[in-house]
C-alpha cells in the first residue's frame, strides 16, 4: 500500500503566519508608493495643469514605471481629481480656521490670512496659476463640495465686515470689492511672479523678500482701504 504523507499541521500553521505577515509588509510598501506618487502627481499637475500632463511625467516624477502607476490609479483624469480636491480642500481649511474665529478682530483676521497664504504660497508658488486655470473649467467645485460661499459669507468674518460698515468704522465698501483686493494684493504677484522679477531684475530671493515684506504691508494698505 502507498502511503501518502500528510503535511504537518505545525507546517500549515507556519504557512499561515507567514500568508498573515506578508500583506502587512505588503500594505507598508504599496501606502509608500501610493503616497510618492500623489507628491509627484501634486508637483506636476500644479506645474503644467491637467490638459498638458502625462502620465508618464508623472511616473518619471514618482521614479516608477508607467505599468506600477496605473496599478494604483487607473487614469490620469481619477488622479487629478484627488490632487486637485486635496489642493482646494488645504486652502479652503486655511480660510475657513482664520474667518471662522470668534476671538480676533477683523483686521487681525486680514493679518492672517495674508501672512498665511504669502507662507503657504512662497512654499508651491505653482498653486495659484492652477488654481486660477482649473477653476475656470470647474467653477462649481467651490460651491458644491468645498462649500466656499457658505464658509465666507456666514463667518465671523463677514458679520465684523457687516458690523464694521453699519456703524461706520469702515468704509462702506462691498464685501466683494474688499475680497477681489485681498487676493490682488495677495496671490496676483504670485501670479505674476516670472514678469516681475523681469521687469525688476530681482532675484528669486530678491522676490521672496518682498513678500515677505508684504505681509507687513498689506494689512496697513487694506487699513488704508477701509478707513471712513
Amino acid at each position: 500500500m502507498i502511503k501518502i504523507a500528510k503535511t504537518p499541521y505545525l507546517c500549515r500553521r507556519c504557512s499561515a503566519n507567514q500568508a498573515h505577515k506578508m500583506p502587512k509588509h505588503k500594505q507598508a510598501i504599496d501606502a509608500t508608493t501610493h503616497q510618492k506618487i500623489k507628491t509627484a502627481a501634486r508637483m506636476v499637475f500644479h506645474q503644467k495643469g491637467y490638459a498638458a500632463t502625462r502620465t508618464r511625467h508623472i511616473a518619471e516624477a514618482a521614479g516608477i514605471n508607467l505599468a506600477l502607476l496605473n496599478y494604483y490609479f487607473k487614469s490620469k483624469e481619477q488622479l487629478f481629481n484627488l490632487i486637485m480636491l486635496e489642493t482646494f480642500t488645504e486652502l479652503v481649511a486655511t480660510i475657513k480656521e482664520i474667518v471662522t474665529n470668534p476671538n480676533t478682530s477683523l483686521h487681525q483676521k486680514v493679518s492672517n490670512l495674508v501672512a498665511t497664504y504669502i507662507d503657504q504660497l512662497l512654499q508651491e508658488p505653482q498653486i495659484p496659476l492652477f488654481i486660477v486655470s482649473e477653476i475656470r473649467n470647474n467653477p462649481q467645485i467651490l460651491v458644491n463640495t468645498l462649500q466656499v460661499p457658505n464658509i465666507i459669507f456666514q463667518s465671523a468674518f463677514a458679520r465684523q465686515y457687516a458690523q464694521s460698515v453699519q456703524n461706520g468704522s469702515i468704509a462702506p465698501l462691498p464685501i466683494m470689492h474688499f475680497l477681489m483686493n485681498l487676493l490682488g494684493f495677495t496671490v496676483f504677484p504670485f501670479i505674476a511672479q516670472p514678469m516681475l522679477q523681469t521687469i525688476g531684475s530681482l532675484t528669486p530671493e530678491q522676490f521672496t523678500q518682498m513678500m515677505q515684506e508684504r505681509k507687513q504691508l498689506i494689512p496697513k494698505w487694506v487699513a488704508a482701504l477701509l478707513a471712513p
